[in-house]
């Protein structure tokens, strides 16, 4: 996957792949087409349907996302639940309703996280349409928040917003397998907010990750600012799409960082975060969600949130209005 991402990211695709992705592309162009010609069925559900998604492969930052405007949903008196995928978990039934304590090995990381986050009903499946139809079944939700599943177009939705890498961008600019894009960047013109994380282009709107506190990964109730650990050696371990994006994160804090990067997803044991010294084991709140049965006493995570301006806020609150 390493030797893909650098190519990914380089400023030419492989020859030898381009063909592929001109099938890919061309595949992908052929099943929306089917969609938007209502040739392929899709559902409507009976309540608004928000999508948060991505064109890239790997993290664009779209769980901060969901869990920003869930709250800006309750702020304004809605009831929001959330779909997601579920992707990793080992249930031999799907849907799963996800709860805080839920097993991450069954229903997902990502699920659990959003449960924890959110303090909202939350429904996993890979058909987003029978996780919606289960949250609403189970729940008394008045909007769905979908995380991923833009391409999942057999869901009809009210608003697309696509969250995008501020830094990596596209890539190289081509669909998979020669680059990282889902769809092509095209895609994105008829979709109704994109999000940069990071530093937005014109008709974008900013996003900003914020870190909070550290957190012990074995009792969340214990807490440590991060500025503890200026200038400190630690351990960073991250399975997360974009590793790169929480190293850098913690060396802008003055940490020194020995970097561990695991595939997106990574089922972690005690091994892949014990080490032969006393340092600090840092990681990501979604890999935490999977090592709290095993965490030693210093191994802690550290949550991210989501800030946008108001020029969003108002914008998308207009949007949801219409």
């Amino acid at each position: 996957m390493k030797f893909l991402v650098k190519h990914w990211y380089s400023p030419q695709a492989p020859l030898l792949w381009l063909p592929v992705s001109w099938l890919f592309l061309f595949l992908v162009a052929i099943r929306r087409g089917l969609y938007k010609a209502r040739i392929l069925p899709s559902q409507r559900l009976p309540v608004p349907v928000i999508v948060v998604g991505n064109i890239n492969v790997g993290g664009t930052g779209k769980t901060p996302m969901v869990a920003w405007l869930v709250n800006l949903l309750k702020q304004q008196g809605y009831r929001p639940g959330v779909i997601t995928r579920g992707y990793g978990g080992q249930a031999k039934h799907w849907p799963q309703q996800v709860h805080p304590d839920s097993d991450p090995f069954i229903v997902g990381d990502e699920p659990v996280l959003l449960a924890q986050r959110c303090a909202c009903p939350v429904a996993a499946a890979p058909d987003r349409v029978a996780a919606a139809k289960s949250l609403l079944q189970y729940s008394n939700c008045n909007i769905v928040v979908a995380d991923d599943g833009l391409q999942h177009y057999r869901l009809r939705r009210d608003i697309e917003v696509v969250v995008v890498d501020g830094e990596r961008r596209f890539g190289n600019g081509q669909c998979l397998p020669a680059g990282p894009l889902r769809e092509p960047v095209s895609r994105l013109k008829s979709v109704d907010f994109v999000i940069a994380n990071g530093l937005a282009k014109q008709g974008e709107f900013a996003m900003t990750l914020v870190p909070g506190e550290l957190v012990a990964v074995h009792d969340m109730q214990t807490k440590m600012g991060l500025d503890v650990l200026e200038s400190k050696r630690v351990h960073a371990v991250a399975g997360i799409g974009n590793p790169a994006r929480f190293f850098e994160l913690l060396k802008k804090h003055g940490l020194d960082v020995i970097e561990h990067a695991f595939p997106d997803h990574y089922q972690f044991d005690a091994s892949d975060i014990g080490f032969d010294d006393e340092l600090p084991v840092l990681m990501t709140e979604k890999d935490a969600v999977k090592c709290r049965r095993f965490a030693r006493e210093n191994t802690w995570y550290l949550p991210v949130e989501a800030q946008l301006g108001e020029n969003f806020t108002y914008r998308f609150l207009q949007q949801l209005k219409n």
